[in-house]
């Protein structure tokens, strides 16, 4: 091979060869478009996720938990709680084993949520679940029901079915809340301590079910009940902001007793939010977790907006005939003003 030739710093027409200089030559591993296929591999759900490991239970066989890592071909895409995953290596889940995540299934589903209505991120909560649960306190801290509407909007928009949970009952009377929800034609289980939790069993049985909330609501106090040995751990409210303390650090996918020898469900316990932005959520998908006044906007103009102020909306017109309160509506534009605006992505 002649030597090149090339011009620059070391001076005008030099001849040199790279090796000259104590490069080695470049090599290069041949590429091949073909890829390891995992799908032999053993299925298992995460069930929860712990400064990069991953807690892991297989789907099939015995079930047994195992501990697993990523693996480097996954690159940064996010495995979260309720993901289906592939893993290879050491699946025994005795002490000191290792297993190794190589795919993750496609979601079926995915709830998310943003620190807020103008943060462009959105944050996957969990994978795969097929129902939500709104778990509010009647009192201590009192009802949110602005933030009851904003996840219910996120459960509409991930495609799961919603579920409200009013607890603390012994402390407030729920049927203001319960009239306010009676017409969204969605489950409402109204919970006290020591009262009869079967109809929520029943709910449960056989689903992948997240449960989202304040915190201090009572979404560990439920889990207790509802998996014996759960041992999530409660905490008081701030008696002076009315608050309650983070005591969820991390989401977690607990097994379900079996009901009726139905197939076991999942539960999965979420940390405790203070918010719950929508700026992922697309405007148009609003008014499905509205249903009771969907039927109202039948009569709009063709491309209202149902802002407030919009000339010959129906929702206006309900409200003026006294079949749509106030209160409802103005809930239902709070997170409509919320999502439908400009937003400065960063």
């Amino acid at each position: 091979m002649s030597p090149r030739r090339t011009r620059g710093a070391i001076g005008r027409g030099t001849d040199f060869d790279a090796h000259d200089f104590g490069r080695p030559a470049r090599r290069s591993r041949p590429r091949t478009k073909d890829r390891p296929d995992y799908s032999a591999a053993r299925l298992a759900r995460v069930i929860t996720v712990d400064r990069g490991r991953y807690h892991c239970r297989m789907v099939d066989g015995d079930r047994s938990a195992l501990l697993a890592t990523k693996a480097r071909r996954l690159g940064r895409r996010g495995v979260i709680v309720g993901d289906l995953v592939r893993v290879v290596g050491d699946t025994s889940g005795e002490r000191g084993t290792l297993a190794r995540i190589v795919e993750v299934e496609p979601r079926r589903t995915e709830l998310n949520r943003t620190a807020d209505d103008t943060d462009p991120s959105e944050r996957p909560i969990v994978a795969n679940a097929d129902q939500l649960v709104v778990v509010t306190s009647l009192a201590d801290p009192p009802a949110r029901p602005g933030m009851i509407d904003r996840v219910l909007v996120a459960g509409y928009d991930a495609g799961v079915r919603p579920v409200i949970a009013l607890t603390k009952a012994d402390l407030a009377d729920p049927a203001g809340l319960v009239a306010l929800y009676e017409p969204l034609d969605v489950p409402i289980i109204v919970c006290a301590p020591g009262s009869d939790l079967s109809g929520l069993r029943a709910l449960l049985a056989g689903r992948v079910t997240v449960l989202v909330g304040h915190s201090g609501v009572g979404k560990s106090t439920l889990i207790n009940r509802l998996v014996p040995g759960a041992g999530r751990v409660t905490g008081r409210v701030n008696d002076v902001t009315g608050k309650g303390r983070h005591t969820s650090t991390s989401a977690e996918a607990l097994a379900l007793p079996s009901v009726d020898d139905r197939e076991p469900g999942w539960v999965i316990d979420t940390p405790g939010v203070r918010s719950f932005g929508l700026s992922h959520v697309r405007p148009e998908t609003i008014l499905a977790a509205f249903t009771d006044l969907a039927g109202f906007t039948t009569d709009c103009p063709r491309g209202c907006n149902h802002h407030a102020g919009t000339p010959e909306c129906g929702l206006d017109e309900a409200a003026r005939r006294g079949e749509l309160s106030e209160a409802r509506l103005g809930s239902f534009r709070r997170v409509l003003e919320a999502v439908d605006r400009p937003v400065t992505r960063r």
